[in-house]
């Protein structure tokens, strides 16, 4: 039996997604790192499974997968089916491109707005630091815009990986920076806007809201 641990309000989220896509049983732990140093993530158990203390973690019948968008690619390849999965090279190297592109121009923006509004502490909180991040973050979302012009999703006419993987960012990212008051306008992205609805509203992600 696959188990992924991780709360869905959590990078974890992506691979409970990502599950679900692909159609595979699975058990979920809801651990939480929270509170950050003393969460279950810190517990000698779980950090023999990731020495690194974080969510989630993919045990697929004793082969362990840490790291979020790995975890992905390896459902992917090992359950997936095209097009979920590309069946050529080229699919391959663009559901990378994206998914990397997410991490880069998308999630280390949030991280830093969450950083900044939730983990350090007053005297460390740069109000210029959130202001650049989501000057960054309307930039990147400015090329997502402008590539999915010419196409229903980032590889083409069908739901890939690639999308999943970059949907998912900005899922749990706008939902944890909602909590924080942090709003984004997506007026001028419309077609990014659009993208995303739709990828979030698969019966897979739809099946993420009644999770822990």
């Amino acid at each position: 039996m696959i188990k992924l641990y991780g709360t869905a309000r959590s990078r974890a989220a992506r691979s409970l997604w990502a599950l679900e896509e692909v159609g595979q049983k699975y058990e979920h732990v809801p651990i939480s790192p929270l509170p950050i140093g003393k969460g279950d993530t810190r517990k000698p158990e779980f950090l023999k499974i990731n020495p690194n203390g974080h969510i989630p973690v993919l045990d697929d019948n004793g082969f362990i997968v840490w790291e979020a968008m790995a975890i992905n690619l390896y459902l992917a390849e090992k359950y997936g089916h095209h097009p979920f999965w590309p069946s050529a090279v080229e699919g391959h190297a663009g559901a990378y491109q994206w998914s990397l592109w997410g991490m880069t121009e998308l999630e280390r923006h949030v991280l830093t707005i969450q950083l900044n509004k939730m983990v350090f502490s007053a005297e460390q909180q740069s109000e210029h630091a959130v202001k650049d991040a989501i000057e960054r973050m309307n930039a990147s979302l400015k090329v997502l815009n402008d590539h999915l012009q010419t196409r229903e999703y980032l590889l083409g006419k069908d739901f890939t990986i690639g999308d999943l993987n970059v949907a998912s960012i900005w899922m749990v990212g706008s939902f944890t920076m909602n909590l924080l008051g942090v709003r984004f306008d997506l007026s001028d992205t419309p077609t990014a806007e659009q993208w995303f609805k739709k990828c979030t509203g698969r019966e897979a992600a739809e099946k993420l809201l009644g999770m822990k």
